[in-house]
């Protein structure tokens, strides 16, 4: 009897560390800050507004046919839905409010459909609280819908043409500031060149194999993305006037989990942007080169994401909006 009721204790004891542990653990999942949003996977980036104008000369077009000098989120919308039958063939993509962003990774990798290739990251814990991250290609699609935003810009010149990024070119928090806006990044992939007046099929066929990116607001870091930083990659920055901060992309699918701060080169390249600007944005003075345009008809494929592999890309961060603003000119400054 007395073994039974010894028995009987011994297992409502484990019961209850067992109990204590699960506790312990949801406890973890909350309160850390850990790369990718681990926390919730189902919350992502709330609002994006993308604007996109040219200035100096320069004439822009989402399909090649019509050209104007500002495009905005409804003339993207308008190549998906059909509203503008010019481009039927096109791969924009363009998240709204229902679907928004969520953590994907780049090493700016060009595919032979002049596709980047991106990748959406998934992050598990092993029973003793250890996380991994697998990776799957995030291919691109058609839709007002998927995790990250690209479209096709065409960009029309007479001569050769230095493409810069003005000072109303910036990534900004929306009404949500998290510091989400901390991990966005923007590239272009440069799609080839066709003479003025080539036939709508050639111009819009044009593929890149060249990816140029754009790391903005990189001198600046929520107090979640110090401690990410510390905990996760090891890195030691601070919340204001940092240095920039090395990361390293995804450029493979991981299929068996590897740790957050891996750099196994069969899966990550170290990134080094082409484009750096801090929170205080591009100086009116000095615009930042962004790409070269030959005579006639240019392809520029647009990319804007949040990057998952970036310290500020951490559990507190999201649910926060962001907003991409771009402006190109012919012009390196104001005064150019």
């Amino acid at each position: 009897m007395e073994n039974k009721k010894r028995k009987r204790k011994s297992k409502k004891r484990r019961l209850l560390i067992t109990i204590l542990m699960l506790m312990l653990t949801g406890l973890m999942t909350v309160t850390s800050t850990y790369a990718w949003f681990t926390a919730n996977k189902t919350v992502t980036v709330n609002t994006i507004n993308v604007n996109v104008a040219a200035a100096n000369g320069l004439q822009l077009s989402v399909d090649g046919v019509e050209w104007k000098p500002v495009i905005t989120n409804e003339d993207i919308i308008a190549t998906i839905t059909g509203d503008n039958e010019n481009y039927p063939d096109n791969v924009n993509q363009l998240p709204n409010e229902l679907t928004s962003l969520a953590p994907v990774s780049s090493a700016k990798t060009v595919d032979a459909d002049g596709h980047m290739e991106m990748f959406l990251g998934s992050i598990d814990a092993d029973e003793a609280g250890n996380y991994s991250l697998t990776a799957t290609k995030d291919e691109e699609t058609k839709s007002q819908g998927g995790h990250f935003v690209v479209f096709d810009l065409f960009f029309q010149v007479q001569a050769e043409t230095t493409v810069y990024l003005t000072d109303a070119s910036k990534v900004s928090a929306g009404t949500k500031d998290t510091g989400i806006q901390n991990a966005a990044r923007a590239a272009f992939v440069i799609g080839g060149n066709t003479p003025a007046g080539s036939a709508t099929t050639t111009i819009q066929e044009l593929k890149g194999t060249e990816a140029k990116l754009w790391e903005p607001n990189y001198d600046v870091h929520t107090p979640s993305g110090v401690s990410n930083a510390k905990s996760v990659y090891e890195l030691e920055t601070t919340t204001t006037g940092a240095s920039q901060l090395t990361y390293y992309g995804v450029k493979a699918a991981i299929t068996t989990g590897v740790k957050l701060n891996s750099q196994d080169t069969q899966y990550f390249t170290q990134i080094t942007p082409d484009i750096s600007t801090t929170k205080a944005g591009i100086d009116s003075g000095a615009y930042q080169e962004a790409f070269t345009l030959q005579p006639g008809v240019s392809k520029v494929r647009v990319y804007l994401w949040v990057e998952g592999q970036d310290v500020d890309c951490e559990n507190i961060a999201s649910g926060g909006q962001i907003a991409f603003d771009l402006q190109f000119s012919s012009l390196e400054s104001v005064s150019g």
